[in-house]
């Protein structure tokens, strides 16, 4: 718990802000998955959906440089960063899933993973125990995933093996990062 010690007292200033600079490309991230899946039904604007999809993964890097450079992390971006990660993520391989390009596996994977991660961290910050915030692991989790949805969207014959290692590399990050929140938790119970 030290880890959220320090970073309350190094950037954090007003953990109750709402509006802040990095809350909004978070929130912009979110909705970044309208434009995505709008262009994933028109073939000639394949080359916007790739530009949207690396401006939605540089803007996951920036939120947390901006909130820190300006000592504007907050409670609600501690949460906001992952949603918007969550929604993007989630509205895209959906998408990817109907349209067959994607394996409904990983979907429904994804899903029960960040429920089984989002309910126990809702009692803690009702209780006042613990805010969740991220971790390394989640973060290459999220990297990798965006990685693979890129690479089931862009088809590359020349690293055709980069798409299942990408997927199962997400898989197995996304397991370690559960763990580790789950350890966490743990910690929480402990005291």
């Amino acid at each position: 718990m030290n880890k959220i010690f320090n970073i309350k007292k190094k950037y954090m200033s007003d953990p109750s802000r709402v509006l802040t600079l990095a809350n909004i490309i978070s929130m912009l991230r979110a909705a970044a998955a309208i434009p995505i899946i709008y262009t994933l039904n028109y073939p000639e604007m394949r080359a916007y959906t790739a530009a949207i999809i690396l401006l939605a993964v540089l803007s996951d890097a920036l939120d947390g440089y901006f909130a820190r450079k300006a000592s504007e992390v907050t409670h609600v971006g501690m949460w906001l960063d992952p949603i918007a990660d969550f929604i993007i993520i989630t509205a895209v391989v959906l998408y990817l899933v109907i349209i067959k390009i994607f394996p409904l596996w990983f979907f429904v994977f994804y899903i029960v993973r960040h429920f089984l991660i989002a309910v126990p961290a809702l009692y803690f910050v009702n209780t006042g125990q613990y805010i969740l915030h991220s971790n390394w692991w989640g973060k290459w989790t999220t990297g990798i995933t965006a990685l693979s949805v890129f690479l089931h969207i862009f088809e590359f014959d020349a690293v055709w093996w980069l798409k299942p290692v990408s997927l199962y590399t997400s898989l197995g990050l996304a397991l370690v990062s559960w763990f580790i929140y789950y350890k966490d938790y743990y910690k929480v119970i402990k005291g």
